[in-house]
């Protein structure tokens, strides 16, 4: 089969072919691993492909798809893919108000979901779509809702209303009386369909539907896959909502092309267990996952015995030093080489079966920019973690770094198929493969980010080394000046902040100021940890951020990060010079993250305007009363005088010439 003639359904019939009782997926349920060989996954998404059609679901319908990462849902969207409809993945933990609007935006008739929470809230917008059709506004709202998981929905008999496994009976019986429609659509697919509408995470605005082809995703799947081997006999972990572009990536785009088995955990809560048990060859997450998982090792080793602490210590110094360069190749020193194979015994490859990356050949981080720090911690005990550069708009897939060739500074070269070019602004332009057919239902927003050459502006400042490696200097809209001329890339400092296990979240200021300061969300379980371990009792998180102890504790982190910027070129003068600490978590629920986490920048400078004045104001401290909205709806207040605390400073560097 011609590369430019595949879709999505026709590699997984190749797959049922080529390999049928090979795993193709797997799920952990009540602590037992089922699995679905290529043969009965093909087979299943024939029997809901048809059970859709049965209920309607026609070419070029949206099929929207809710709930965590489950076989079931991943089936269901390549049979609306078979059917030439289009899935939509929607994030799980958007509230109704917000989902309601992409149900709108991309006209959805019908809705897979994963069990009752969902089930309730597609209800919930059904009848807000309702309320507006009342009202002589809107379109007839979801008609069918499929559900997965029947606990808890036996007495339930809305109009519309099915269990997955009615529908896959109801597929059977039309593919029996219909014989041929399911071959004859999935013959009838092209490349050029669209196969995935993925929202964006909406940082500066209202989400827009990105319509991917199949062309576009197959072709970003083919270009890892071939770059890192992978195949059948691999295994990956898919965790991540399946909303985001990084999940349709790995767990769809690569998973059929390359024919590996994807592995779904019982729970978020059992991902490092269910890892474990797995083993997977191939590991991806954002960030903000790897920065979890080094929190959770900190807390760890601060309750271990003293013996085992001076014995991490000593070998995390070791591998800092050393780790990155023997994993790259690069000659290291016969003693600091002994000494790093004993760590690897003592110290790194058990702290690699914790995290549940003993068997990872390569594991990947997307979707924002990870701090250098943290790239070189794991870097450092031996995984092979590298960086996937791109956006919604490009499958992803823009850079990708290559073995051997893996820069800290930098997200890697040019992705198989992929131009790169930097703008007269400094701005990061792709043009290739991986590149947005349009935005769905938006004329007018896609001219803005396709120029006339077919260029995608990325919104992202970055510059382009000798050798090709592209350095993201941050959002082009964030990076501004401080007053005195010096340039200031908010999130280059908030990554080296959030590399601090007791820091979860941070927010810069300084465009147009004398001096850079910061909001700081504390990580409440591994504060709350170290507070419990020197008996200094708290009432929760707003009494635990306003200890003097812990901000004498974030003083600390900061003053490390000071040193950092003073020790680079040019870098001192972005150097903190006040902070405080929030009295809430930044929650995508109060519109302060994206549900992607990505900070919302200006809304979170409009929303604390009154602290933003007072971190620059001369002022010691600032009351504030924020409205908060809980997981039911509710909404409340949270109010505390806020402390405004000086960061030391250090003498910085000139800049280079």
């Amino acid at each position: 089969m011609q590369t430019n003639a595949l879709t999505f359904p026709r590699l997984l019939l190749a797959h049922a072919q080529a390999q049928p009782e090979s795993p193709a997926v797997r799920e952990k349920d009540l602590g037992i691993w089922q699995t679905w060989t290529w043969r009965a996954v093909a087979q299943e998404v024939r029997e809901i492909a048809c059970g859709l059609a049965s209920l309607g679901f026609q070419s070029f319908d949206n099929l929207a798809i809710v709930g965590a990462n489950r076989p079931h849902l991943y089936m269901a969207v390549v049979a609306a893919q078979s059917l030439r409809g289009v899935p939509v993945p929607l994030y799980q933990d958007a509230v109704a108000n917000e989902m309601v609007f992409m149900l709108d935006d991309a006209a959805i008739d019908f809705v897979v979901v994963e069990d009752q929470e969902q089930v309730d809230k597609l209800l919930e917008c059904r009848d807000l779509q309702a309320e507006r059709v009342a009202r002589g506004e809107g379109r007839q709202g979801i008609r069918h809702i499929v559900y997965d998981d029947p606990k808890g929905l036996r007495h339930y008999d809305q109009p519309g209303l099915i269990s997955y496994d009615r529908l896959r009976e109801l597929g059977r019986a039309y593919d029996q009386a219909h014989p041929g429609v399911f071959d004859a659509a999935v013959a009838s697919g092209e490349a050029t369909d669209v196969g995935v509408i993925l929202y964006t995470s909406g940082t500066t605005g209202r989400p827009k539907g990105v319509c991917q082809t199949h062309a576009s995703f197959i072709a970003a799947g083919r270009g890892g896959v071939e770059t890192d081997r992978l195949g059948p006999g691999d295994n990956i972990m898919s965790y991540l909502p399946m909303a985001w572009v990084g999940d349709h990536l790995f767990s769809v785009a690569q998973w059929l092309v390359g024919g590996f088995t994807l592995n779904c955990p019982e729970s978020a809560a059992t991902v490092m267990n269910d890892m474990r048990e797995i083993g997977p060859s191939y590991y991806f997450g954002p960030p903000r996952t790897f920065e979890g998982l080094l929190t959770a090792v900190s807390i760890r080793m601060e309750d271990a015995a003293a013996p085992k602490r001076w014995l991490y210590a000593k070998f995390m110094a070791l591998a800092q030093r050393v780790g990155a360069d023997i994993l790259n190749g690069q000659p290291v020193g016969a003693g600091d080489r002994l000494l790093y194979g004993l760590g690897n015994l003592l110290v790194y490859g058990p702290l690699r079966n914790v995290l549940g990356m003993s068997r990872i050949r390569v594991a990947y981080t997307a979707g924002a920019a990870i701090g250098p720090d943290l790239f070189r911690f794991y870097r450092s005990i031996g995984v092979n973690l590298k960086q996937f550069y791109g956006q919604t708009e490009t499958c992803a897939y823009v850079c990708l770094q290559q073995d051997g060739k893996v820069k800290l500074q930098t997200v890697g070269t040019a992705a198989p198929g992929i131009e790169l070019k930097i703008a007269d602004d400094g701005e990061v332009l792709v043009r290739g493969v991986s590149v947005l057919k349009e935005y769905y239902k938006r004329p007018d927003a896609t001219a803005e980010v396709l120029d006339a050459n077919g260029y995608f502006h990325t919104g992202d400042a970055g510059v382009l080394d000798s050798e090709g490696h592209l350095r993201i200097i941050d959002r082009a809209k964030d990076v501004g000046r401080l007053a005195g001329g010096a340039m200031f890339a908010p999130n280059y400092i908030e990554n080296k902040l959030k590399f601090f296990p007791q820091i979860k979240e941070a927010v810069c200021f300084g465009h147009a100021r004398d001096e850079v300061s910061a909001f700081v969300n504390i990580d409440f379980e591994a504060v709350g940890n170290w507070a419990e371990r020197r008996g200094l009792a708290y009432g929760g998180y707003v009494d635990l951020a306003g200890k003097p102890e812990v901000l004498t504790l974030i003083a600390e982190c900061l003053g490390k990060v000071n040193a950092d910027l003073a020790a680079e070129a040019g870098m001192g003068e972005t150097q903190i010079a006040r902070f405080l600490v929030l009295h809430k978590e930044l929650d995508p629920d109060d519109d302060e993250l994206t549900r992607t986490r990505k900070v919302r920048r200006g809304f979170i400078a409009e929303k604390y305007a009154v602290l933003v004045e007072a971190l620059y104001g001369g002022k010691t401290e600032q009351f504030i009363e924020t409205q908060v909205k809980f997981e039911d709806g509710r909404t409340g207040a949270v109010s505390a005088t806020l402390k405004i605390v000086e960061a030391k400073r250090f003498p910085g560097m000139a800049k280079a010439a």
